[in-house]
């Protein structure tokens, strides 16, 4: 049934606890997993709003790339113990739902298992949260964790 399934990570407890649903499922259909980690691009505009500031801001985006790359590698770690096999670990940067749904129709991914809460922002309460968003643009079925 399940070919390929699409897990969304950002290192949050219910991202852990989607994962966890996908290495069960995987056992189920002996299907490949891809865990995702998305990164957003740092704006100097909301860096020059922050209090805190880089000594070199342009940098920040290998910083969140780096940070990403390592969410994604522990998640595919994380889920290789739970005894996952055929696991792949991606780092994409972009808006996360967006980026998400997108990554799904790339890979032709057959099922998107993602949490329901994770690390947001400000942006998760003014515009809705990943997951919902996630629900309501991707074409294949999205279990929400």
């Amino acid at each position: 049934m399940f070919k390929k399934i699409l897990i969304p990570v950002d290192g949050s407890e219910p991202s852990q606890k989607a994962m966890e649903m996908a290495v069960n499922l995987q056992k189920s259909f002996d299907c490949e997993l891809y865990i995702l980690t998305v990164f957003r691009h740092h704006s100097l505009l909301e860096a020059s709003l922050s209090m805190v500031r880089s000594a070199e801001p342009e940098v920040m985006d290998d910083i969140l790339r780096k940070h990403a790359s390592s969410v994604a590698e522990s998640a595919k770690k994380a889920a290789q113990e739970l005894g996952a096999e055929k696991v792949r670990a991606f780092v994409k940067n972009g808006p996360p739902a967006r980026t998400i749904v997108s990554f799904a129709k790339d890979k032709d991914v057959d099922l998107i298992v993602l949490g329901s809460r994770g690390h947001g922002d400000v942006e998760g309460f003014l515009l809705g949260s990943v997951s919902h968003k996630v629900t309501s643009l991707a074409k294949c079925p999205v279990m929400v964790v």
